[in-house]
């Protein structure tokens, strides 16, 4: 179980949220909050690339977000075996988590790599989750790798001087994104355990996680997807509880991309559910 040494060595921040309010007698239990809100971040981010959306996010409940596994700094320690850098390691640290916040089930909104630890981790603990706001992933992968990004990656300086130059590498959207992730700008995290992350993506299919899902999702594609074709619609298609939008315009990053649109179909999603525990 976590102790408040590890959730502070994981960037972890409760970002608080509206009270629950009795008109009699006011705030019940001395503050008790609505459901817990958990964003999580993509393959090459970090739990304070959200900042922008966790102002509005604390209007539909308690926000909280942290950084994943290896992505907690550049001297993250290496792992032991490769079974650190699977997916089910990153969904048991997240129900780790909703149980250490205890507030009831959560909604997870989640960001690509975010996105798939949160569908899977509905899938594997259905009473820690609430809802779902997937954003730009899909479920199968297989066959892809990340061996023609190398050259690229190796092609990054060792620190990024400002912002500027992130944004010139980069462009505004991502440049703004990674530079905010880096520590001081240097990288928070080691390319190659990221590339091995994904590189499981590219040898397995999660269909079987998402099909599980039993709560209300709100699926997000981008028109500019790095997902295979028809896969994020074809996701509306075999699940029932889930509602299917594409963003025109938006690259990866919608949230940051298209960020009107992003925030008025979650604003719209997350008004749709109740959002007081039950």
């Amino acid at each position: 179980m976590f102790d408040s040494h590890a959730i502070g060595e994981i960037g972890f921040r409760d970002h608080g949220g509206p009270v629950i309010v009795d008109d009699a007698r006011g705030p019940l239990d001395g503050g008790t909050t609505t459901r817990p809100i958990v964003l999580l971040h993509g393959l090459m981010g970090r739990g304070r690339t959200w900042r922008r959306q966790v102002p509005w996010l604390r209007r539909y409940g308690r926000v909280f977000t942290y950084d994943a596994a290896f992505h907690t700094g550049a001297d993250v320690e290496e792992p032991d075996s490769a079974t650190e850098l699977a997916t089910e390691r990153f969904v048991a640290d997240l129900a780790e988590i909703l149980t250490w916040i205890d507030r009831g089930p959560a909604v997870l909104i989640g960001h690509s790599m975010g996105a798939l630890h949160a569908w899977c981790t509905a899938a594997a603990y259905p009473e820690l989750v609430a809802a779902l706001v997937v954003e730009d992933m899909a479920p199968d992968f297989r066959g892809r790798t990340t061996t023609n990004w190398t050259p690229w990656f190796e092609s990054w300086p060792e620190r990024f001087d400002s912002v500027d130059d992130a944004v010139a590498m980069f462009g505004p959207v991502a440049g703004r994104y990674f530079y905010e992730a880096f520590d001081d700008g240097r990288l928070h995290g080691r390319i190659p355990l990221w590339g091995a992350i994904a590189d499981e993506w590219g040898v397995r299919d999660f269909w079987a996680e998402w099909e599980e899902v039993a709560v209300p999702s709100l699926v997000i594609e981008a028109e500019y997807t790095v997902t295979p074709p028809g896969q994020m619609r074809r996701m509306c298609e075999v699940n029932e509880h889930a509602r299917y939008l594409r963003v025109e315009g938006a690259g990866h990053l919608v949230h940051d991309d298209a960020p009107h649109v992003y925030r008025g179909a979650v604003e719209a999603f997350l008004s749709g559910l109740d959002t007081c525990p039950e």
